[in-house]
């Protein structure tokens, strides 16, 4: 019996073990005409096989690059598409650079970061009061989103403050949005209920376990 760890490993093992032997058998053919021919139909067998490539607009040009890659670059024949690169096919993507620095709280990202510098720069006025009650309110929606079902306004003044360096202030008379209206309260008595719960099926659990060493 052949395993098929002894067998020469496929290029593409999406198509299958018999369309490499297709395409290696073709590679020994001397005639290029049949070359031709052969390649043409091994790209209808790679097209059968795959059906949802042709939803694509170059799914044609995508088997014969693939015939072209399995045959190692080798296959010489008529095609109707440029023979892809081999340096661009296994060459590697370019690297993303990361943005550098950190970010003090990770739930609210470095964008706001970049918003609330923004923000100091402009002149005070009704428009950037504005934005920092808007800056706060979303700061307050990112914690309960990431963190907890409730949080203290002064935390998020607090940190509000931390993250301006003391030069953002919401006005005294603008209040925060309230909790409720961001996480609904039926949500947090679940929550709470669901905690109830495992919390009473734990104890419950320790009861049993306790009256079971005592029978013993």
């Amino acid at each position: 019996m052949e395993y098929n760890t002894a067998r020469e490993q496929m290029i593409i093992p999406e198509y299958g073990r018999n369309v490499q032997k297709m395409v290696d058998y073709t590679l020994s053919i001397d005639d290029r005409d049949l070359r031709t021919i052969l390649a043409r139909i091994i790209v209808d067998v790679m097209a059968s096989m795959n059906p949802q490539v042709k939803d694509t607009n170059d799914y044609k040009q995508k088997l014969w690059d693939h015939l072209h890659i399995i045959s190692d670059f080798r296959l010489d024949v008529d095609s109707p598409f440029p023979v892809p690169e081999k340096k661009d096919v296994y060459s590697r993507p370019t690297r993303i650079p990361y943005a550098d620095g950190d970010i003090s709280y990770k739930h609210y990202g470095l964008n706001l970061e970049k918003i609330i510098k923004k923000v100091k720069e402009m002149s005070d006025g009704e428009e950037k009061e504005e934005l920092v009650s808007m800056i706060a309110n979303y700061m307050k929606r990112s914690y309960l989103t990431w963190n907890r079902d409730s949080v203290n306004d002064e935390t998020i003044l607090t940190q509000l403050d931390e993250l301006s360096k003391g030069d953002l202030q919401l006005k005294e008379t603008d209040k925060l949005i309230a909790t409720s209206e961001i996480v609904p309260s039926g949500k947090i008595n679940k929550k709470k209920k669901n905690n109830n719960n495992n919390n009473r099926g734990r104890n419950n659990n320790q009861q049993r376990q306790n009256n079971n060493r005592k029978q013993r």
